[in-house]
């Protein structure tokens, strides 16, 4: 699993790109920006900035491709994001082009007559329809860069609403100007003005330095990803297409454990204390069988075991629904669904045996293929644990029983070169006898060595999204839940889904 890829993308949303300052004669022109990413001054990748204006349109296109290492694999990702927008900032269209699997994804949304947006998105060769408003005083790139412009000029606080085309979300981040500095560049010194922006999420702040010139172009980025600085500077192309460097991103993204954890342990009930440097920040979501409590200071008390009702709400019409990453209404989906559950006599009986229909489904130690959909795992039986829960999250929907993708961390005693540590993972919750419970697809089992961070509908832009996570939180207790916690449960050692 690689969330901590989120910070990445969110900074490619969030950089302005270039085009001409608003009030200049209209004229057609066209330039490119590059730019060098780097991870922990390691090269992952680059960043093309393309903008053409005619005089009546300006048309921005970014292009962000990077290489990342997995327990010694090489993975190809790429991000490429288009915004069309009047002189004055007003938006006429967007396209992304995500791939994240062998396959790409797009977004390709159009304004209508009446404003609306009409968008498609294409997952797997599958098309999806839908109708976007837009929300108000959204930004695109340009927009974004001529605000950024005017703001260096006038110093203080601002706020920006920023449209990001992959996700189709909204950020709203609050910006400080923080006045000129001299900066460091592979071309040379540039005097840039510094500009910090604050991104308010119920995981806590995260932070994102730019520095820009007098027309608002980015020419220097910087984020904290997985406890390492992440850094975007803009150079010449030769020094953006160096060939990248090795980085491990999978151990940068692991978290210590304490001490060993026996199956027995596992078995039964647990309790974390997990510390974040981010006191504010709730690392870890309540669920029907996971119990959390602040205790102050940036620590939190984390039971984990039986699934009992009431920790978290209960599910929506939007859990039972195909979207367009878990596709249970695909005729593909809906045939290997059907074929799982003959015989199974409860939606209980029916999750088990979807669990470990996907187990076998999925070929062992098959390729690391990024972020792949229900109907392209299908296709190719293959994939690390996000692929095992959202095909299993596909054929429960399919089946008509409520489902959640949901991200988190699991013990392992050995992973790679490394031992006793938590690696981030995915699995299921399932709407089962008027509670969520959780199915493992890709271990086998669920048990107490399994902490959730988030749930969502398998989109990878929500799954992604934990990224700052990851380099902030320590586990600084674990051990056997007092008899108490067990009571709270149920009594029963944790559900091995």
């Amino acid at each position: 699993m690689r969330k901590w890829l989120a910070a990445l993308w969110m900074a490619l949303a969030l950089i302005p790109s270039p085009s001409l300052v608003a009030g200049t004669v209209a004229r057609v022109s066209s330039d490119t920006t590059w730019m060098s990413v780097l991870l922990a001054g390691r090269r992952i990748g680059h960043l093309r900035i393309d903008r053409v204006n005619d005089g009546k349109v300006v048309t921005t296109t970014q292009d962000l491709q990077i290489e990342i290492n997995r327990n010694g694999k090489t993975i190809p990702m790429a991000v490429l994001t288009r915004s069309i927008e009047t002189l004055d900032s007003q938006p006429l269209g967007f396209y992304s082009r995500s791939t994240l699997s062998t396959s790409d994804s797009t977004v390709d949304g159009r304004r209508l007559a009446d404003g609306r947006y009409a968008v498609t998105t294409t997952v797997a060769g599958l098309a999806s329809q839908s109708t976007l408003s837009w929300p108000t005083g959204a930004l695109l790139s340009d927009g974004q860069r001529q605000a950024m412009a005017g703001a260096a000029s006038r110093g203080g606080h601002y706020a920006l609403s920023l449209f990001d085309p992959a996700s189709q979300d909204v950020a709203t981040v609050d910006i400080e100007v923080l006045g000129n500095e001299r900066v460091s560049l592979p071309g040379g010194d540039e005097t840039l003005n510094h500009q910090r922006e604050i991104l308010q999420t119920p995981r806590g702040a995260q932070r994102m330095d730019l520095w820009v010139n007098d027309r608002g172009e980015t020419r220097k980025g910087s984020l904290d990803m997985l406890g390492h600085p992440l850094d975007m500077l803009a150079c010449s192309q030769a020094c953006a297409l160096a060939p990248v460097e090795n980085i491990d991103m999978l151990r940068a993204s692991m978290v210590d454990s304490p001490q060993s954890l026996s199956r027995s342990m596992r078995q039964g009930f647990l309790r974390y204390v997990i510390h974040v440097a981010d006191g504010d920040a709730q690392p870890v979501i309540a669920t029907d069988e996971q119990r959390v409590t602040r205790l102050g200071g940036g620590n939190w008390l984390v039971d984990v075991g039986n699934a009992v009702p009431g920790g978290q709400a209960p599910p929506t019409p939007e859990d039972t629904q195909a979207n367009a990453w878990v596709q249970s209404d695909a005729p593909e989906v809906r045939v290997l669904a059907a074929q799982a559950v003959v015989g199974a006599e409860d939606d209980q009986q029916k999750m088990i045996q979807l669990r470990d229909f996907v187990s076998a489904y999925i070929e062992p130690h098959s390729r690391d293929i990024g972020y792949a959909s229900a109907v392209e795992i299908v296709r190719m039986r293959a994939g690390d644990c996000k692929e095992h829960a959202v095909l299993l999250a596909a054929l429960a929907r399919a089946q008509h029983i409520p489902a959640r993708v949901v991200t988190g961390m699991v013990y392992a005693d050995h992973y790679g070169d490394s031992r006793q540590v938590f690696v981030p993972h995915a699995w299921v919750q399932a709407w089962v006898h008027g509670r969520w419970q959780s199915f493992d697809a890709a271990l086998g089992h669920f048990d107490s060595a399994h902490i959730a961070l988030d749930s969502g509908d398998g989109d990878p832009w929500h799954f992604f999204n934990l990224t700052s996570l990851f380099g902030q939180m320590r586990i600084a207790q674990v051990g056997a839940a007092p008899e108490q916690a067990a009571t709270v449960t149920g009594g029963a050692v944790a559900t091995r889904n």
